[in-house]
């Protein structure tokens, strides 16, 4: 599938401490961090315990989402220590009406340290640069209070409960909605 979004940045997007980047095998081993968590491949498509082979599988689909017409992924790098430390992305299925929704997930050794909400703020600002683009979702669990520190702490604003809004690890599930307006 050829994707009519714009190319690929040509240099990583920097923050104030991480960079966003395209992903690359040099991120298997926080594909394989951000599987052991119970909660990360519920939402996405990383397996569980993800073996090196089906970590290196991931990457590659988060490397080819934008010219699958599904948005960018980026690894997340923490700049000090050269190393990546999560993921993000901005999906843009509902690019025509001008909204987009964004998502990220830190591997568990390096959450709680505001690296989440730098890469958020970084890829917000991405997102302010694509023409026609308005308006940034993020979904969020009720319960997740460390998601809802990042969002809040990156300028989302909460804005309602969507109740039994989305299927996720075998039941519906409420969830939070949270946006940024882009100029």
């Amino acid at each position: 599938m050829t994707s009519n979004l714009p190319p690929w940045p040509e240099q990583p997007l920097v923050g104030e401490r991480v960079a966003l980047r395209r992903a690359d095998d040099r991120d298997i081993p926080m594909a394989r961090s951000l599987s052991s968590d119970p909660y990360v491949p519920t939402i996405g498509s990383l397996p569980p315990d993800a073996t090196h082979e089906q970590a290196r599988a991931w990457i590659v689909r988060q490397r080819d989402s934008r010219d699958r017409g599904a948005g960018y992924s980026f690894t997340i790098v923490d700049e000090q220590a050269d190393a990546a430390v999560g993921n993000c992305g901005l999906w843009l299925r509902a690019l025509p009406d001008g909204r987009a929704t964004a998502g990220y997930a830190l591997a568990p050794e390096h959450r709680g340290q505001g690296l989440g909400a730098d890469a958020l703020r970084t890829l917000t600002d991405f997102a302010a640069q694509l023409s026609g683009l308005h308006r940034i979702e993020l979904y969020i669990e009720p319960w997740n209070s460390g998601s809802m520190r990042t969002a809040e702490s990156a300028g989302y604003l909460r804005e309602g409960l969507l109740r039994s809004h989305q299927w996720i690890g075998g039941s519906r599930r409420d969830m939070l909605l949270y946006a940024c307006l882009v100029p």
